[in-house]
């Protein structure tokens, strides 16, 4: 474990620390393995002082003040000389160094020379006890340590201990300790730290199904897990034995020693109750087994396993079951098994029950296996679909190759549906390897393609390979061209997408396959609608949802739904598209596979940040990151999120993340949008830095939609992002070409919200090229089409930007109204970010921040700043990510602004600005400032002297 683990704590260690400042001790207990050794080691790691310290072992404690002979191993023996003659004999004694005490006297003298030493190390500077493990001190120790710590104080003695204790029990020890000792149990790790504890502890990434059986059998134990993973890595567990993992030997002892005292009567009776999905006194007593209450109590008396008072037998740890059935030899297990097959009823445990039972090739053994196979997956219990159909295909009789190839092509497929990619991927690869027929290789392949999801990039090669098995199959071609469809849309080729679509769509026509032909037609819809052509979108669409009337429901019933609402999204009917949504997910949520199941979240996190729901776009994404966590549309989902109601921090990170997710996987859609988000991530601070790396990104966000001919409404979103991160940095030139490419986009059906989002553009530039007025009333412009459409997000962003402006155009009471209707908003929808902005601006105008000189941007403003201060402008362009061209741009509008005419003229001003920066400025809403009249005129000889003082904490 080490320091690994003790990563996964930081948040006890940090508690353990700030309790150890105020408290004279702290005890931390647990079961074996949770990790108090490496708390215990990290809490005294830097201490100072003298530290005393035992470790003691089971063993150790039956040897009297072996604790004491380890604590006192580093004090020397002038300690124990400036003790009394008595005390100091009986100490020497008790450390082997003497004779041994052997009455009550002299184990007296023993705790008083304890005592004394102590105090003597204590006066000397702080003293550090630490005692790694309680439950194993010999008495003798702990009576003196008793004995000591009630009596010893003051601020430099501190105790640091560990106890072992069963899970859910409180230490016995705790008397060992000094009196007002803090108890802290250290608790389970989740599922997520042991994940990250494996993949660092034994450096390898495992299969998910065994590590998610070592997340259950560990329980959030660090020791059981890295154990457990350790013995995965040295190869699988017996085959067919009912488990996933191999128990390795020196985890079974410690917790079998007891177990394997017991009788046979009662082990036989735990083997059964270990082999069973859900032990009860009910389920042995019918399995034939004479008396299980009798044997369960005498287990329990152990602390090996018990049964409640409704009869659930319940082993003392998941551990402890999969070791009791490990233990067991094959036929016992299989004998078990056989037990349980013949008393079950639900048809699924009773067919892995029967599996187990009859580890061999048999033709009715695969069929009820098979049979209990789709029931499951009608009941959506897919992984456990999965892996019955695995079990039929390795029970199918060997000279019946067709059907154990259509089993194992079964298993992988629900495999896929239950997001187990390893096990989907690995029996794909076999059928494609060794199946003879063409039509199972085609299916072989579509698993491929579905378990590569988004990273679809590569596989042009699979699907062509694909159609020449298909070649005559129209069915066959109809899927294959459609996955060369959702190829090109992930990959940004929109018109080989389109090609694609149709032809598979019309295959499919052929064919009489409905579903496919209405997923083509759905992913033609979504071509169409990313390519800004939202008449054939809506006609494909359309025509899809006709065929799918009469289709029933299912995942391409899903999709169509999910495609309306975000066509719906996209033309600001975003009340509609919610509902849509919403109402899917509910029905779908039960059923659906991981795929479908994230495709749906992610669209509803998109649609609940638009609809201003931005609580719940967090609860959203989390259920994304719950779904497929490292996946790029998750970490999509979450970043988006978090721009709207989380932090920038937390939304850089997770947009960072999802776009080097979406580069690994070649998948240029969610690039795009990852893109998208990291540039509003970085625009959210509002600063110069931010903004260039936003630049950074929403230029590659441009550059890409370019190649991929995107022109949805989206785009235009994006499009005003980037010009709004130029005008932060004084590109205001490159500002207007990126604003002017838009509006050629822009056409009678464009959306209100991305008019306005080009309106706020507009209005920012504008006023960064100095024509505040003119910003102030495109603003106004772009506030009034938002209050007509439900983006209250929008909405709130670009009231702050009026705000901004009216502010620094010295129109407060003007600000002050827009800003307060901004914050107002920005809180009650959970924009926790906005919020944020609107809270600064309005401190900034109660300040007066800003109003006491001329109008400079924040851009020029800075610039002014660093060029007053004596930067050249080469070295100001590269202090701000910007062009030596633009800071000299920038320069002329500051120089007309103050009126200077040099660098010199410049850094007087600035030198004057920092002198009255801090001067009252009385100003009213008709934007004239009287300037203080200590204000040092700025302008040269000759021409008509400013005597307003420039602002530089803008």
């Amino acid at each position: 474990m080490g320091a690994r683990s003790l990563t996964l704590r930081p948040e006890l260690l940090d508690a353990a620390r700030a309790e150890l400042r105020s408290r004279p001790g702290v005890l931390l207990h647990g079961p074996a393995g949770i990790g108090k050794s490496t708390l215990v080691a990290a809490l005294t790691a830097n201490a100072t002082g003298t530290v005393l310290r035992c470790s003691p072992a089971d063993e150790d404690a039956r040897l009297p003040f072996a604790g004491l002979v380890d604590l006192f191993s580093r004090v020397p023996d002038s300690r124990l000389d400036a003790l009394a003659p008595e005390p100091r004999a009986a100490l020497r004694a008790a450390l082997l160094r003497g004779a041994e005490p052997e009455d009550g006297r002299g184990l007296l003298a023993v705790r008083l020379a304890v005592l004394e030493v102590l105090r003597a190390l204590a006066a000397a500077g702080p003293l550090l006890l630490v005692v790694d493990g309680l439950q194993a001190l010999d008495d003798p120790t702990a009576e003196a340590l008793a004995f000591a710590l009630r009596r010893l104080d003051g601020p430099d003695v501190r105790t640091v201990a560990s106890e072992r204790v069963a899970d859910g029990e409180q230490p016995q020890r705790l008397r060992s300790c000094p009196p007002g000792t803090v108890e802290l149990p250290v608790p389970p790790l989740t599922d997520a730290e042991v994940a990250r504890l494996v993949r660092t502890g034994v450096d390898a990434d495992l299969p998910p199904a065994v590590l998610r059986a070592i997340q259950d059998t560990a329980a959030g134990n660090p020791w059981y897990a890295l154990e457990l993973a350790r013995a995965a890595l040295l190869g699988p567990p017996p085959s067919d034995s009912g488990r996933a993992l191999r128990i390795p030997r020196r985890l079974r002892a410690p917790l079998l020693d007891r177990a394997r005292a017991l009788p046979e009567p009662v082990r036989h009776t735990l083997l059964v109750a270990s082999a069973a999905d859900r032990p009860t006194l009910t389920l042995l007593r019918a399995a034939g087994l004479p008396d299980p209450a009798a044997h369960l109590a005498e287990a329990e008396r152990l602390g090996v396993a018990t049964a409640d008072t409704d009869g659930t037998v319940r082993f003392r740890h998941p551990l402890m079951r999969a070791a009791v059935h490990a233990d067991a030899p094959e036929s016992g297990r299989r004998q078990a098994h056989t037990l349980l097959a013949r008393v079950v009823t639900e048809p699924v445990e009773r067919a892995r029950h029967l599996a187990y039972a009859r580890p061999h090739e048999d033709e009715e053994t695969a069929r009820t296996l098979m049979s209990a196979a789709e029931s499951a997956r009608r009941d959506g219990a897919l992984a456990a679909a999965g892996e019955l159909a695995g079990l039929a295909a390795r029970r199918t009789p060997g000279d019946r190759p067709a059907d154990r190839a259509e089993r194992l092509l079964v298993a992988a497929e629900f495999a896929c549906d239950a997001g187990q990619s390893a096990e989907a991927g690995e029996a794909a690869a076999t059928v494609l390897a060794k199946s003879d027929s063409a039509r199972r290789r085609v299916r072989a392949r579509l698993v491929l393609l579905r378990n590569a999801g988004q990273a679809l990039e590569g596989t042009r090669a699979l699907i062509e390979d694909g159609l020449r098995d298909a070649d005559g199959d129209p069915e066959a071609e109809a899927w294959l061209h459609h996955w060369a469809a959702v190829r090109g849309l992930l990959c940004g080729e929109l018109d080989e997408a389109a090609r694609r679509a149709r032809r598979a769509a019309r295959q499919a026509a052929v064919a009489g396959d409905t579903e496919t032909r209405i997923g083509a037609l759905a992913t033609l819809a979504r071509v169409r609608s990313l390519a800004g052509e939202p008449v054939d979108a809506d006609a494909a669409l359309e025509e899809a949802l006709a065929l799918a009337g009469g289709a029933g429901g299912g995942p391409q019933s899903w999709r169509l739904i999910r495609m309306r609402a975000i066509l719906a999204l996209d033309a600001d009917r975003v009340t509609e598209a919610h509902q849509q949504t919403a109402e899917l997910l509910t029905s779908i949520e039960e059923f659906a596979g991981v795929e479908e199941l994230l495709a749906t979240l992610v669209s509803l996190t998109r649609i609940q940040v638009r609809a201003g729901l931005c609580r719940e776009a967090l609860r959203t994404a989390a259920r994304c990151a719950h779904t497929m966590a490292e996946s790029a549309p998750a970490l999509y989902a979450a970043a988006l999120a978090a721009t709207a109601g989380g932090t920038a921090e937390e939304a850089r990170h997770l947009a960072g993340q999802a776009v080097r997710a979406s580069e690994a996987d070649g998948d240029r859609l969610f690039l795009l949008r990852a893109l998208a988000v990291l540039g509003q991530a970085e625009l959210l601070g509002g600063d110069g830095r931010g903004a260039a790396a936003a630049v950074e990104a929403l230029r590659r966000v441009r550059e890409l939609g370019t190649a991929m001919c995107a022109a949805d409404p989206p785009v235009l979103h994006w499009y005003a992002d980037l010009a709004e991160a130029l005008v932060v940095l004084g590109e205001t030139d490159e500002a207007e070409v990126v604003l002017r490419e838009a509006r050629d986009r822009v056409s009678r059906d464009t959306p209100g919200g991305a008019v306005a989002a080009l309106e706020r553009a507009q209005g920012l530039l504008e006023a960064g090229a100095g024509r505040a007025k003119e910003g102030a009333e495109r603003l106004r412009a772009a506030v009034d089409r938002l209050r007509r459409l439900p983006l209250p997000v929008d909405l709130s962003r670009t009231l702050i930007a009026l705000g901004t402006v009216e502010r620094r155009s010295r129109r407060r009471s003007a600000a002050r109204t827009v800003l307060g209707e901004a914050l107002e908003t920005a809180t009650r929808i959970g924009a926790a970010p906005l919020a944020a902005r609107a809270r600064d601006e309005l401190a900034r105008l109660e300040s007066g921040s800003g109003e006491a000189g001329p109008e400079l941007t924040p851009a020029e403003a800075r610039i002014a700043e660093l060029v007053g201060g004596g930067a050249t402008n080469r070295e100001v362009a590269a202090e701000l990510f910007i062009s030596v061209k633009t800071v000299e741009g920038t320069l002329s509008r500051v120089y007309r602004k103050i009126g200077v005419r040099s660098r010199t003229a410049l850094a007087h001003a600035m030198a004057v600005a920092v002198i009255a920066s801090g001067a009252a400025v009385d100003s009213g809403d008709d934007g004239q400032a009287k300037a203080p009249e200590q204000a040092v005129a700025v302008a040269p000889a000759g021409r008509t002297q400013s005597r307003r003082a420039l602002d530089i904490r803008r």
